[in-house]
């Protein structure tokens, strides 16, 4: 076997190998399904965030359930908000306040009562995830985060974590989106199934 394709290899096999340790997740998956479930059947809305590959992976999320989630299910948009809103105000909160303030800053101006903060973070120690967290617990609102590394701040502040039980950023961030487009389409069943879509 060549260089490459032995690399290949490996990294398939560590992909493998941390995706079938997710299903001792289960009740925390489930937990998250109903908290997401309940957000939406009260007519409210979920704020999601993250940094870097976990901005990218919550705007994912965020246009899988604007738009759809998957092609022959039409039904109506759900609402969940990126608080990396777009550039002039990343830029902006960066420039005059600090990019600490970030989500707090946009979370305390879109969050209402009942709503639902997703945060993902491979670290879990993000200055402006911890303090999106804070600001939830000061409005009482719900969190779910999606966490890797042992948790770090963060899992003290949610109120529900998934952690992923690995170090290398990379397989962290597959497995979250694999959790994430698995919790929202079974959301999204329920829902049919509820006919609440």
């Amino acid at each position: 076997m060549d260089v490459l394709k032995k690399k290949l290899f490996d990294s398939i096999k560590e992909n493998i190998n941390l995706k079938k340790k997710l299903i001792t997740l289960d009740k925390k998956v489930n937990q998250s399904v109903q908290l997401i479930y309940k957000t939406f059947e009260n007519e409210n809305k979920i704020l999601i965030c993250g940094n870097g590959g976990s901005a990218a992976d919550a705007q994912h999320l965020s246009a899988e359930y604007l738009v759809r989630l998957r092609p022959k299910i039409n039904r109506k948009p759900l609402p969940v908000i990126s608080l990396a809103l777009d550039t002039s105000t990343i830029t902006a909160c960066g420039n005059d306040y600090s990019f600490d303030k970030l989500f707090s800053r946009n979370f305390e101006a879109l969050a209402k009562n009942g709503d639902l903060l997703i945060c993902i973070s491979t670290s879990g120690n993000s200055k402006n995830i911890l303090n999106v967290l804070k600001a939830a617990k000061k409005k009482k609102i719900q969190s779910i985060s999606f966490l890797g590394n042992g948790g770090g701040e963060a899992k003290k502040l949610s109120t529900l974590n998934i952690i992923v039980p690995n170090s290398n950023t990379a397989r962290i961030q597959e497995a979250h989106i694999f959790l994430g487009h698995f919790i929202f389409e079974t959301v999204e069943d329920l829902m049919i199934k509820k006919r609440l879509i």
